[in-house]
C-alpha cells in the first residue's frame, strides 16, 4: 500500500509543476504571429501551433479519457494531433502538419485552457498512483516539446531572407577558451542507467553493469574556434576523416560548415541564432553538427567520441541554475564546462538496455519503437527546460541530424 503522505506530497508537487510547465509552453509562443505558429519548414520540424495542440492531446488522450471519464473536446482533432501512437489510431501525415490552418491558433489555446482545468480538477480528487505517473510523463513529454518548439522555430526563421530574431539580445564579444583538458577514468565494472528516485523515461533503465577500459574524457565540449581550425585544415574536404555514409552526405548536401553557418566572404562566416545573425564566437561550444561531423572532427583531433556509458560515469553534471531563465543560444566557455550547453553526440547506437521492457498499451510506444537506426546523445542543451535534464537521459537522433543543438565532447583511450 503506498505511503499516503508521499502520495499527498507528490500530488501537491505535480499540481504546481503542471501549472508551471503548461504556462511555459505559452510563454515560448509569446511574440509570435499566427503565421509564425502554423508554418512547417521541413518534414522533421513541426509548427508551434501543432506542438501546443499535440501536448494538449496527450493529456486528453492518456489521462482525461481513461481516468477522468472526459470526452474529447473535438473528437476529430485526435487525427490531426496524434504524433506516432499507432495503437490510438490513424493520424495526419507528419510532413503535412504545416497545412493544418484549421483549427486556428485561438481555438487551440481555448482547448488548452479547457484541458488544463480538467486535469487540475482530476488532481483535486486525489487520483491513483497510475494517474500521477501518467501526469508526470505528460509533463516531461511537454518539456521535450518545449525544446522542439525552439529548435523547430529556429529552422523556420532561418529560412527567411530577413533572418529575424526570436528574442533580442546584445551582441556577444568573442572570447577565448583555455586549452582542452582531460579527466581520467580508471574504467572497470561500472553501473549505468536510472535507478531512482525521481522521474526517468523508460529507455533510461534498467540500471545495469558495463565493463569499461580506462579512458579520458574532455573537460569541456569542442569550441567554435577549434571547429574553425578543423574547417581551415580541410576537414570537410578530406574523405579519410569520414565514415562512408557521412562522406556521402557531405558531397550530396554540400556541407562546408555546421548548420546555420554561411560564408559572407572568403573565410568570413556568419551564424544564425535565435537572437539573429552574427559572427561566430570562438569561445562558444560548436553546435548544430551531425554525428558524422562530430566523428570526423574527433578523428582529425586524434581522439574519438565517447560511448554513452563512458559519458555517464565521467561527465560532470551542470546544475540547471547555471542557465536559469530563457536561454536560446549556448553561452561561451571560460574553462572546464560541465554538461548543459549542447547535446553531446556519442558513438553508441540507441538500443535497449539489458532487461528493457516496453510498457503495456499505447504509452509503451513512447521510446522503444525507435530503437533502430539512431545514435545516442547525452547531457542537455541550452534550450532544454530547467529541471528536465539528468545524467542518465538518453536523447537520440539519426546520425545525419543537424537542426538540434548538438555538439560533441572528445574522448581518448587512456
Amino acid at each position: 500500500m503506498p505511503d499516503l503522505h508521499r502520495v499527498s506530497d507528490r500530488l501537491t508537487r505535480l499540481a504546481a509543476s503542471f501549472s508551471a510547465v503548461r504556462a511555459r509552453s505559452l510563454a515560448l509562443a509569446e511574440g509570435l504571429s499566427a503565421e509564425d505558429m502554423v508554418v512547417q519548414s521541413m518534414p522533421d520540424a513541426s509548427p508551434v501551433k501543432w506542438h501546443l495542440a499535440h501536448t494538449t492531446w496527450f493529456f486528453e488522450t492518456f489521462v482525461l479519457g481513461p481516468h477522468g471519464g472526459r470526452q474529447p473536446w473535438r473528437a476529430e482533432w485526435g487525427f490531426l494531433f496524434n504524433s506516432y501512437y499507432d495503437a490510438i489510431g490513424d493520424r495526419h501525415p507528419r510532413p503535412k502538419r504545416g497545412l493544418l490552418t484549421r483549427p486556428p491558433v485561438s481555438e487551440v489555446l481555448e482547448w488548452r485552457a479547457v484541458v488544463d482545468g480538467q486535469v487540475m480538477d482530476l488532481l483535486e480528487t486525489g487520483p491513483s498512483v497510475e494517474v500521477l505517473d501518467l501526469v508526470e510523463l505528460g509533463l516531461n513529454h511537454e518539456q521535450q516539446h518545449q525544446e522542439l518548439i525552439l529548435t523547430d522555430l529556429k529552422h523556420l526563421l532561418n529560412e527567411s531572407p530577413l533572418k529575424p530574431a526570436y528574442r533580442s539580445a546584445e551582441k556577444p564579444v568573442a572570447g577565448t577558451v583555455p586549452p582542452l583538458g582531460w579527466v581520467a577514468h580508471p574504467g572497470g565494472l561500472v553501473e549505468v542507467g536510472h535507478a531512482g528516485p525521481g522521474f526517468a523515461f523508460d529507455n533510461e533503465g534498467p540500471r545495469h553493469r558495463v565493463w569499461l577500459e580506462p579512458f579520458r574524457l574532455a573537460d569541456r565540449p569542442v569550441s567554435v574556434g577549434e571547429w574553425l581550425a578543423f574547417m581551415a585544415d580541410g576537414g570537410y574536404a578530406t574523405p579519410s576523416l569520414w565514415l562512408a555514409d557521412g562522406w556521402a552526405r557531405v558531397q550530396a548536401e554540400g556541407w562546408r560548415a555546421p548548420m546555420y553557418w554561411r560564408e559572407a566572404g572568403q573565410g568570413d562566416w556568419r551564424v544564425f541564432t535565435l537572437h539573429g545573425e552574427r559572427r561566430p564566437d570562438v569561445a562558444e561550444p560548436v553546435t548544430h553538427v551531425s554525428q558524422y561531423e562530430a566523428d570526423a572532427f574527433a578523428r582529425w583531433a586524434g581522439a574519438r567520441l565517447p560511448t554513452e556509458a563512458e559519458w555517464e560515469v565521467a561527465c560532470r553534471w551542470a546544475p540547471d541554475r547555471e542557465m536559469a531563465g530563457l536561454v536560446v543560444h549556448p553561452p561561451a566557455m571560460d574553462g572546464p564546462t560541465p554538461a548543459g550547453r549542447v547535446w553531446e553526440w556519442t558513438n553508441s547506437a540507441y538500443l535497449p538496455y539489458p532487461g528493457f521492457r516496453t510498457a503495456p498499451g499505447a504509452v509503451g510506444e513512447y521510446n522503444g519503437k525507435f530503437m533502430s537506426g539512431q545514435v545516442v546523445l547525452r547531457g542537455h542543451s541550452c534550450v532544454t527546460p530547467p529541471g528536465h535534464g539528468r545524467p542518465t537521459y538518453r536523447n537520440f537522433f539519426p546520425a545525419g541530424s543537424r537542426w538540434q543543438f548538438s555538439g560533441l565532447r572528445l574522448a581518448r583511450d587512456a
